[in-house]
């Protein structure tokens, strides 16, 4: 399958406000008056990713993620609309996040999606999934197709 560029339906792409005072900055990461309820996260992580390292793709059937990227880096996002049922099925979307533009992106289950850190610095990233990762008390199968190592892939970074 070949892809085309433009925006996927169901994906929403949101800035995050930075407040500054003295001491520094803060940023609301997520307000539940702001999340649909089937984006409500259940679980929180953050993550480091070195300079010139992506994470994925990979596609969950469940779980849609709700990523912000926030520095000390800047992340190339990926994101391929896989659902065959979606009005933007062959779509690939690409957004630039993280010091320069901190953003909140979430991502729907059946859109692969992977990041690379174009930056300098180690960089993080805050996930917070409406799903347990493996289930109650880590019981259950993860929710995740890979696509990192499958050599005939159409999921590939630039």
């Amino acid at each position: 399958m070949e892809f085309k560029k433009g925006k996927i339906h169901d994906v929403l792409a949101r800035p995050l406000t930075k407040y500054l005072d003295e001491r520094g900055w803060l940023a609301e990461l997520f307000r539940s008056d702001e999340v649909a309820e089937g984006v409500m996260p259940v679980m929180a992580y953050i993550s480091m990713t070195q300079p010139g390292v992506a994470r994925g793709p990979h596609e969950h059937v469940d779980q849609t993620d709700y990523f912000c990227f926030i520095g000390p880096s800047n992340f190339k996002i990926y994101l391929w609309d896989n659902r065959t049922d979606s009005p933007t099925s062959g779509i690939k979307q690409v957004i630039f996040a993280g010091q320069d533009v901190p953003m909140m992106v979430t991502v729907p289950p059946g859109v692969v999606h992977a990041y690379k850190n174009v930056g300098i610095d180690n960089g993080i990233v805050f996930n917070a999934p409406n799903r347990l990762f493996a289930g109650e008390n880590k019981k259950q199968p993860v929710d995740e197709i890979r696509h990192e190592e499958v050599a005939s892939s159409p999921f590939v970074l630039d």
